[in-house]
C-alpha cells in the first residue's frame, strides 16, 4: 500500500525514507532517463538539458507540504505543467508532469525506486510502481489461490503468469479463461468437463480445471461467473476434486488458481451477487494492480517502445510522450498500445521519422463520453476549414500563445489548430 507523502522528510513502513524525485524521461526525440532528488528547490534550465528550446534559467521545482510548487523564471518557450501553460507559479498534488522546451519531467512524491527502476537505459518497461508489485506476487507464488483487482486493459493477466512462474507449478499448464465470455449455460460443462452421454451429444471432454492440472488457472473476470456454478467451484477448490458433468466419481487436481475482477469484489458479496465463502477461500492473497495512468514512467517507455516495433527508424516527439503521460487511458495499457500502433502508422506513411501528437487518434487515452448530441452534419459545419490566418492569430494573441486556450476560443480541438497553424505557416512557439 502506498504510504501518503506530506513532506520530504517522511519515512516509508519499510524506514526507507520517501524522498521526491523529479525524472528526466526524454529530450526532444532521444529517450534521456535521469532522477534527480528535489529534497530541495530544483534548478531547470540548459545546464541540466541540452535542449535548445531550454532558458538558460527556464523553471523552478520545489516539493513543500505534500504539493509540487512549480515556477516559470520567464522563460522563452514557456513551462507547460500536465500539458497547460502556466504563468509565473502554481501548485500540483501528486505526480506532475512538466516540460520545458523539448524536455519531459515526472514529479514524484515517493522516489523509492525510481533509480533502480532508470538503471536499464529506459528499455525495459516496468515502473517502481509495478517492480514492487511483482515482487510481492512472486512471494506469493505459494499461496494456493490469488485475487487480482485491476482495471480492463491493465495487464491483470501478465501478474498472473508472474504467479505461476513463480510457484511450485511453474512447469505444469496455464490455462487462462474469461468468465464474462462463458455462453449462458455452459460455464459447468466448460469449466468442469463432461461425460460422454450426460446430455443429448455429449462427449468425454475435459474442463478448465482439469486441463490446468499440474498448473495454474486464471479465471478472469470472476465476478461474472454463473452463480449456479460458484458453489462447485468452491467445492473443487476446498476438496481438490472436479465432478465433471455425468461422472461418477471425482478426479483428484492439484492447481493453483488465479481470480481476477475489474471490481471490488467485496461489493459483489455485499450484493448478494458472488458468494461471500467463495471470496473468502479465493482471496487468501490480494494484490491490486494500479491502473496505466498512475504509473507514468511506464507510458513513456511504452510510448518509445510501442513506436520502435512499428519501426525502428522513428522517434517520439516530446509533446506526443507529454501527452501521453496526462491522459488518463481508461482502457489502460491496451489502449496505448493500439493508439500508438496507430500513430507511429500514420507518421511512417507521411514519410516522417517523428511521431507527433497530431499522429495521435484525437480521442486516444481521454475519458469516455456518451455520445455529443452534436450531429455529424453539424460537426462537419464547424471544421476549421473557414477560419483564416487573421483570425488565428488574434485568437493566439488574447491567450497569450496558449494554443489550447486558443483552441477553446475557437471551438477547435488542439489539434485542429495545430494543423491550421501549419496550414498558414504560423510557427509553433510552444513545441
Amino acid at each position: 500500500m502506498r504510504e501518503t507523502v506530506d513532506d520530504a522528510s517522511s519515512v516509508a513502513g519499510d524506514n526507507e525514507p520517501i524522498v521526491p524525485v523529479a525524472v528526466l524521461v526524454c529530450v526532444g526525440t532521444r529517450p534521456d532517463v535521469r532522477v534527480l532528488e528535489a529534497t530541495k528547490k530544483l534548478e531547470l534550465g540548459r545546464t541540466l538539458v541540452d535542449d535548445d528550446r531550454v532558458s538558460k534559467e527556464h523553471a523552478t521545482v520545489r516539493f513543500e507540504r505534500g504539493a509540487w510548487v512549480i515556477t516559470d523564471r520567464g522563460s522563452r518557450n514557456g513551462t507547460f505543467v500536465d500539458g497547460e501553460r502556466i504563468t509565473n507559479e502554481v501548485r500540483a498534488h501528486g505526480t506532475a508532469v512538466v516540460r520545458i522546451g523539448h524536455s519531459v519531467f515526472l514529479l514524484v512524491p515517493d522516489g523509492r525506486g525510481y533509480a533502480d527502476s532508470l538503471a536499464d537505459g529506459g528499455e525495459h518497461v516496468i515502473g517502481p510502481e509495478l517492480a514492487r508489485l511483482h515482487a510481492q506476487v512472486t512471494r506469493l507464488g505459494t499461496s494456493p489461490t490469488l485475487l487480482v483487482h485491476g482495471e480492463s486493459g491493465s495487464g491483470k493477466e501478465l501478474i498472473a503468469r508472474l504467479y505461476h512462474s513463480s510457484g511450485p507449478r511453474a512447469n505444469g499448464p496455464f490455462v487462462a479463461v474469461n468468465c464474462a465470455a462463458i455462453p449462458e449455460g455452459v460455464a459447468e460443462r466448460l469449466l468442469f468437463g463432461a461425460r460422454k452421454g450426460a446430455f443429448s451429444g455429449a462427449q468425454d471432454a475435459a474442463g478448465y480445471l482439469q486441463s490446468a492440472d499440474g498448473g495454474t488457472l486464471f479465471l478472469d473476470e470472476i465476478a461474472d461467473l454463473d452463480p449456479a456454478v460458484q458453489a462447485k467451484l468452491l467445492r473443487a477448490i476446498e476438496t481438490r476434486e472436479v465432478m465433471a458433468v455425468g461422472a461418477n466419481a471425482p478426479v483428484a487436481i492439484d492447481i493453483g488458481i488465479v481470480a481476477a475482477s475489474h471490481r471490488e469484489l467485496r461489493a459483489s458479496v455485499a450484493a448478494k451477487t458472488f458468494r461471500e465463502d467463495l471470496y473468502y477461500r479465493l482471496a487468501r492473497a490480494v494484490v491490486h494492480l494500479p491502473p496505466l495512468r498512475a504509473r507514468k514512467l511506464d507510458i513513456a517507455r511504452l510510448v518509445v517502445r510501442e513506436i520502435a516495433a512499428v519501426d525502428r527508424k522513428l522517434a517520439a516527439h516530446a509533446r506526443l510522450i507529454e501527452t501521453c503521460c496526462v491522459r488518463p487511458w481508461p482502457g489502460n495499457v491496451r489502449e496505448l498500445r493500439a493508439a500508438i500502433h496507430q500513430a507511429a502508422l500514420a507518421a511512417r506513411d507521411a514519410s516522417r521519422d517523428v511521431v507527433r501528437l497530431e499522429d495521435l487518434p484525437e480521442n486516444a487515452g481521454m475519458p469516455l463520453e456518451a455520445p455529443s448530441a452534436v450531429s455529424a452534419a453539424d460537426r462537419a459545419a464547424a471544421t476549421p476549414a473557414s477560419f483564416d490566418k487573421p483570425a488565428i492569430l488574434a485568437a493566439l494573441e488574447a491567450a497569450n500563445g496558449v494554443v489550447s486556450a486558443a483552441a477553446r476560443s475557437l471551438g477547435l480541438h488542439r489539434t485542429q489548430l495545430y494543423r491550421l497553424m501549419d496550414k498558414h505557416g504560423i510557427a509553433r512557439d510552444d513545441q
